[in-house]
């Protein structure tokens, strides 16, 4: 017999509160399907969408027999579940929801019998089909009525309203977290010294929001291509940084443009390139670009079987890839700043150290060796030599500081004299203290190339036998190029003098070793 209407009408008020109850949409399309189910007094309800991709859905079943949710896409004849079972005796199948969440595995029940009876009614949300409600089965057999179908039509149009309001909840959550993502990038971008330190944040935090199994950044090659240069991958790290995709590829001339690419499965798209492709599945590879400068691509592939991408998320995440990119831009921009404020103060420093220290210690010295030459003089005139000799050391000392002041530590160390100071500073750590440098003519112009390269390596070692002797509180290094060679022609010549313990019988501690190389030019 037909249940009276009361009752009825009391459950569509029931189903529809229910269906209206929650805004996470899952659970929303679960409330419909077990609603439709108790309204009408089906064995099975179901409800597919004709979009799965756009809200990472493909079904929702009522409860099985045993309490469990089937997940399981109902097939084209409505409610019967053609699916293979595992070697388990259950059927995989996946359902993730717009969370990420996967699917269930249930019992394989068999579906309900063909000759059962079934109603279909379509949900719209606003003008868009958004899916169908498939009810199947009645208690000894009695077909569905038209009131069963009014009544379902009716829970349909509220259903069609929850999930649009769902929907934009689902999207305002998701657009709060990647603002949210991007907010916290440019902040940490904005407080890292490190570039790479830098690019690792941007993927590490966009594999997070994104539910990616991993997060990479590549970047155009030399010769034309573009290569993994960091990686976010806490499941498969190994052999991912450094994958390039070679030049040719057809994605390539499409990421090099700066446009966004959507891939399906990684592993057998012909476009993918790369040997590591066979571990992932859906993937989206965004521009990292701002103000026209390409820094590089922000990829985040799924593992294969993983849900695709939604719109939403595609949307979401390109703008948030452009976040990024700006705040990368601002991040090297403020780099270069702070270098450059330190290169100006080291030149501040070495302007005074010329324009003050030196001269003043130059006049000294002047004065000292006019004081020499007076009447008088004679008792002290040993004690003014060596003090002008120390003030020509200390001068010449300063100078080669102010040099190395002006060279840029950021680069190379430019001609003979940069490449020793490179040296001398190199040997600090070992010694646990500067050596003393000088030098003597124009060393930069006189000692050709193949000489310098000689050189430094004597003082190399030089300061290495240094560094390995007790007692070592001093280092003088000297580079002379006026010096003259043994056969009387013009030369080079590396003095490498310590105060340390020499180990030979007969001296005494603390009278040091003096080493000395010479070459002519």
């Amino acid at each position: 017999m037909t249940a009276q209407p009361a009752p009825r009408l009391t459950r569509l008020l029931e189903a529809v509160l229910g269906v209206g109850a929650d805004l996470d949409l899952h659970s929303t399309l679960q409330h419909i399907v077990d609603g439709a189910a108790e309204l009408t007094g089906a064995a099975s309800a179901a409800l597919t969408t004709a979009d799965p991709g756009r809200d990472g859905l493909w079904g929702i079943r009522t409860p099985d027999r045993d309490g469990s949710r089937d997940t399981r896409a109902p097939d084209q004849d409505g409610l019967t579940d053609t699916g293979t079972p595992a070697p388990d005796g259950l059927t995989d199948t996946r359902t993730p929801d717009p969370d990420g969440l996967a699917g269930t595995r249930t019992p394989d029940r068999g579906g309900v019998p063909e000759t059962a009876p079934r109603l279909r009614v379509p949900i719209h949300v606003r003008d868009e089909e958004f899916g169908e409600l498939h009810l199947a089965g009645r208690p000894g057999g009695v077909p569905f009525t038209a009131e069963d179908e009014q009544l379902l039509r009716v829970l349909a149009t509220q259903a069609g309203i929850a999930i649009g309001n769902a929907r934009l909840y689902e999207t305002a959550r998701q657009r709060e977290r990647w603002l949210e993502g991007a907010a916290a990038v440019t902040t940490a971008l904005l407080t890292e010294d490190s570039a790479d330190d830098a690019l690792t944040t941007v993927a590490e935090r966009a594999r997070l929001l994104a539910g990616a199994s991993a997060g990479v950044i590549l970047q155009p090659t030399a010769e034309g291509g573009m290569e993994i240069v960091t990686a976010s991958t806490p499941e498969d790290p190994g052999g991912i940084v450094g994958a390039t995709i070679a030049p040719g590829s057809p994605v390539l001339e499409q990421l090099l443009g700066g446009e966004p690419v959507f891939v399906a499965d990684s592993a057998t798209d012909p476009r993918m390139t790369t040997h590591v492709r066979h571990r992932f599945g859906p993937s989206m590879m965004l521009p990292l670009q701002a103000n026209g400068r390409l820094i590089g691509t922000l990829a985040l592939p799924r593992r294969r079987g993983d849900r695709p991408y939604t719109d939403v998320e595609r949307l979401l995440a390109t703008q948030f890839a452009s976040q990024a990119a700006l705040a990368l831009v601002l991040a090297d921009a403020r780099r270069g700043r702070e270098r450059l404020a330190v290169y100006e103060d080291r030149d501040r420093i070495a302007r005074d150290l010329h324009d003050l220290v030196v001269q003043r210690l130059f006049a000294t010295g002047l004065m000292l060796e006019s004081t020499q030459r007076r009447p008088g003089a004679e008792d002290v005139r040993d004690i003014l030599g060596r003090a002008v000799d120390e003030l020509r050391s200390t001068v010449q000392e300063v100078r080669t500081t102010i040099l190395a002041l002006r060279q840029s530590p950021a680069d190379p160390p430019a001609g003979l004299r940069g490449r020793v100071l490179g040296e001398t500073a190199s040997a600090a750590a070992l010694l646990g203290f500067p050596p003393s440098t000088r030098f003597t003519g124009a060393v930069d112009t006189r000692v050709p190339d193949g000489v310098a390269d000689r050189l430094l390596t004597a003082l190399r070692h030089a300061l290495t036998d240094a560094a390995g002797r007790p007692g070592v509180s001093r280092v003088e290094v000297t580079v002379d190029a006026t010096a003259a060679a043994p056969d009387g022609r013009d030369g080079v010549r590396l003095t490498v003098a310590d105060d340390g313990e020499t180990g030979e019988p007969g001296r005494a501690g603390g009278e040091g070793t003096t080493f000395t190389w010479h070459s002519p030019l």
